[in-house]
């Protein structure tokens, strides 16, 4: 293969040409963060969007700890988890595992070329199972805790509670995430390894700070979405609108790439970042069937009335053609705040 192209025909230069764009996208808009930051510092003023601004050793402790053990030791166990199996069941040589883990973005990535030597379906699976093995498990832990928590507490701050309400961990993380992103070291390797997808080809890491970055925009989106959340739905039903907006979230996003890699047909030719652009027809509707399942379990458990069964269904099929049609990379984003805006819609409809 030519050095000028990589998967699926596209020019190396075109290739780091996007990656560019999203580094410098995100790089501005945590650049813009950052001053926001210093200027909450410097003026403290009140902040509408984030409870605390202030940083002391307490807080730098708990933000340095949580990207240590979140990004760094989970990230290990995922990373090892990845790598075993690259070399095990799909076959990749120590080369190629190294090139997999670095940021592909100084030579070609041959993607076709790796899938012409080994399954591709396999090479799928261990994607997936580095991404949502690393996710799954902390966000069932987390969306657990905080479902039953709102259900005791009633706290208005219930559409909020799955994202950190200090300005400096944004920052903080969103800065390392950059300082990562052409690196091709240990700390590096670590840090995006489990999460870049072979398939993505060079374009690996380009996603992932996609995602990352938008996470951090969807902060400041929901914070007035919240409050008026907060004064529509009665303090009793907050657990069922969280659930409603972060559960079926959680489950039409997973299922879709679990149940696509393992059964589905990459045949679904998509728009987003990533060299090779695809996805499945099972995995579309396995992002609705548990969606749905997920939403219908919540809204029959509280006893609700059939107006909120409707919702549940709405909800379910919002996630699914955002899944499907968001571009890639972006898809957390739009289902989270489309789900979050139906649920302000239905509220002052209903209440």
């Amino acid at each position: 293969m030519a050095d000028s192209v990589v998967a699926a025909g596209v020019p190396v230069d075109e290739r780091r040409r996007t990656a560019n764009w999203v580094f410098y996208w995100a790089l501005s808009y945590t650049s813009a963060l950052t001053l926001l930051w210093l200027f909450q510092i410097l003026t403290q003023r009140a902040n509408p969007f984030f409870q605390h601004y202030n940083i002391d050793r307490d807080t730098v402790g708990r933000v340095l700890g949580g990207i240590f053990f979140f990004n760094i030791v989970w990230g290990l166990i995922w990373f090892g988890i990845k790598n075993l199996l690259l070399w095990t069941w799909v076959g990749f040589s120590k080369q190629e595992r190294r090139e997999a883990f670095s940021s592909r973005m100084n030579e070609p990535y041959d993607v076709p070329g790796l899938v012409s030597r080994y399954s591709e379906r396999r090479i799928r699976i261990t994607d997936m199972i580095g991404r949502r093995g690393r996710f799954i498990l902390l966000a069932l832990a987390g969306f657990s805790y905080l479902y039953g928590r709102i259900a005791t507490e009633h706290t208005p701050a219930f559409a909020t509670l799955f994202l950190q309400d200090n300005l400096f961990d944004a920052v903080a993380s969103n800065w390392v995430f950059l300082g990562f992103y052409y690196s091709s070291g240990f700390l590096a390797r670590m840090f995006y390894g489990a999460q870049s997808r072979v398939m993505d080809g060079g374009l690996a890491r380009a996603n992932c700070l996609l995602i990352t970055t938008l996470w951090s925009v969807f902060k400041f989106i929901l914070v007035p979405i919240g409050t008026q959340l907060a004064a529509l739905f009665p303090a009793e039903l907050f657990a069922v609108v969280f659930a409603l907006i972060w559960g079926s979230y959680i489950a039409a996003d997973a299922s879709s790439e679990v149940i696509g890699s393992l059964f589905g047909k990459q045949k679904l030719r998509v728009w987003g970042i990533g060299d090779v652009n695809r996805k499945s027809i099972a995995g579309t509707w396995a992002a609705f069937l548990c969606s749905l399942a997920l939403c219908l379990w919540v809204v029959l458990s509280h006893q609700l009335p059939t107006p909120w069964i409707v919702l549940a269904v709405v909800i379910s099929v919002s996630n699914t053609f955002l899944e499907l049609f968001s571009p890639r990379g972006t898809d957390d984003f739009t289902m989270a705040t489309a789900n979050a805006l139906i649920c302000w819609a239905f509220g002052v409809w209903m209440y």
